[in-house]
C-alpha cells in the first residue's frame, strides 16, 4: 500500500462550543492519502466532534475543512465523498444483506448490473460471500459490522469515517476485527479516519496517531513516537504503562540530562533533554519493560536501589512492584521465567535502565 504525500484531508483551528462548554478548540490536522489516521483519547476529549464535522454532521464555530484540496466546511455530507461506519452498523433491518450493500449505489443511480457485480465484489471483500439473502437478524455481531464495512466502500468514497466501529464486539471478536479492518485498509488503499478511545486498538491498527484530551490535539504522531517519545504527562501515562518521576535538572550537556531525584539519587535522560533548563522541576518516563531487574554486577545508564514490593505473572509476562527509597513505586517487566524470575517480594534489588530509554516530560 502507497501512501501520498498529498493530503486527502485538511482540518485548520476547528473550534466548536455548545453554550459554555467547548467541544473542540485549535484543532489542525493533515490525513494523507492511503494513511490511517486514529483520533485516540478519553470521553469528552473533542475526537468524535472533529469526526462530527468532517463529516458534515455538524458544524464548527470556526476554522476550516478541506477534501481532495476542496473547501468542504459547511458542505452537506452526500457532497463531500465519504463514507462512514457507525459503532451500531446502523443496517437497514427490513433489507437482506445484498440490499444494504447496494442501497448508496442504488442512490447514485448506479446500473442494476453493476449493482450486482459490486455487491459480489465486495462481499468477497469482507469474506461473506454466501451471506448475500440474509437478513441482518440472521447475522452475528461481527458478521454485521462487515456488512457495514462492505457498504462503506461499495461506492469507493474518497475518505473512510470510523467511529468506534468495534465497541459493541466482545473482546476476542474485536481482536479479529481490528486485524481484518487493517487488512481490508492494506489491500484496498483506501483512507481512513478512525475514532476510538482504545489504546491498543489505536496502536495496533494506525498509521499515525491524533491524541486528544479536554478538548484539544495534545500529540500527532506513530504508535513509537507517541509510545516511546510522548511529550506530555498524559501522552505518558495514557499510551501503555510508564514509569514517572518527579525530579529537578541537574545539567544538560550534549542532548542528555542529569536529573535529581527527591531523595538525591541522580539519573540521566536522553529523550526531551534540549527542552529543559537547569533548576527546572520535571517529570520523566521510562517505560517498564525498558526497566531490568539487574544481576549482581551488571551495569546500566541508570540504577536505583529498590525493595519489590509484588510480583504478577501474567501468562508470558512477569511484573515486579518496587519502592523506592523516596517511596516512587515503578515497575519493571519482563518475560516470564521457569524458575520463578529474579527476584520476589521483600527482596533488595537494583533496577536499571538507559538513558535512552527516559524521556523528560517538562
Amino acid at each position: 500500500m502507497n501512501v501520498s504525500n498529498q493530503p486527502k484531508l485538511t482540518v485548520k483551528a476547528l473550534r466548536k462550543t455548545y453554550g459554555p462548554v467547548v467541544a473542540l478548540t485549535d484543532a489542525s490536522l493533515e490525513l494523507k492519502e492511503g494513511e490511517f489516521l486514529t483520533l485516540l483519547g478519553p470521553s469528552g476529549s473533542g475526537k468524535t466532534t472533529m469526526l462530527m464535522i468532517v463529516a458534515g454532521l455538524i458544524h464548527p464555530d470556526s476554522g476550516e475543512v478541506w477534501i481532495d484540496g476542496k473547501l468542504a466546511t459547511y458542505a452537506p455530507p452526500f457532497k463531500r465523498d465519504i463514507g462512514m461506519v457507525f459503532q451500531n452498523y446502523a443496517l437497514f433491518p427490513h433489507m437482506t444483506v445484498a440490499e444494504n450493500i447496494a442501497f448508496p449505489l442504488r442512490m447514485r443511480g448506479v446500473p442494476a448490473a453493476r449493482i450486482r457485480d459490486e455487491v459480489a465484489r465486495v462481499l468477497d471483500i469482507v469474506r461473506l460471500p454466501g451471506m448475500a439473502d440474509r437478513l441482518p437478524r440472521a447475522l452475528s455481531g461481527g458478521q454485521q459490522q462487515r456488512i457495514a464495512l462492505a457498504r462503506c466502500i461499495v461506492y469507493g468514497p474518497s475518505i473512510v469515517l470510523m467511529d468506534e466501529p468495534l465497541g459493541a464486539l466482545d473482546k476476542k471478536l474485536r481482536d479479529q476485527m481490528q486485524l481484518e479492518i487493517k487488512r481490508l485498509h492494506t489491500e484496498l488503499g483506501i483512507t481512513v479516519l478512525y475514532v476510538t478511545h482504545d489504546q491498543e486498538e489505536a496502536m495496533i491498527m494506525s498509521d499515525r496517531i491524533c491524541l486528544m484530551n479536554d478538548a484539544r490535539i495534545g500529540q500527532i504522531g506513530t504508535p513509537a513516537d507517541l509510545y516511546f517519545r510522548p511529550r506530555s504527562v498524559f501522552a505518558a501515562s495514557f499510551l501503555g504503562e510508564s514509569n514517572i518521576l518527579e525530579a529537578t535538572v541537574a545539567a544538560v550537556d550534549g542532548g542528555r540530562a542529569r536529573l535529581r531525584l527527591d531523595d538525591g539519587t541522580m539519573i540521566v535522560a536522553a529523550g526531551g533533554a534540549d527542552a529543559v533548563a537547569v533548576g527546572a522541576k520535571v517529570r520523566c518516563m521510562v517505560r517498564p519493560e525498558r526497566v531490568s531487574v539487574l544481576a549482581t554486577g551488571a551495569a546500566a545508564d541508570n540504577v536505583l536501589d529498590a525493595v519489590v514490593k509484588d510480583v504478577i505473572m501474567v501468562g508470558s509476562i512477569t511484573r515486579h512492584y518496587a519502592h523506592l527509597p523516596g517511596g516512587q513505586e515503578m515497575v519493571a517487566t519482563g518475560l516470564t521465567r521457569g524458575d520463578g524470575g529474579p527476584a520476589g517480594r521483600g527482596t533488595q534489588v537494583r533496577l536499571g535502565w538507559s538513558a535512552d530509554s527516559t524521556v523528560v516530560l517538562p
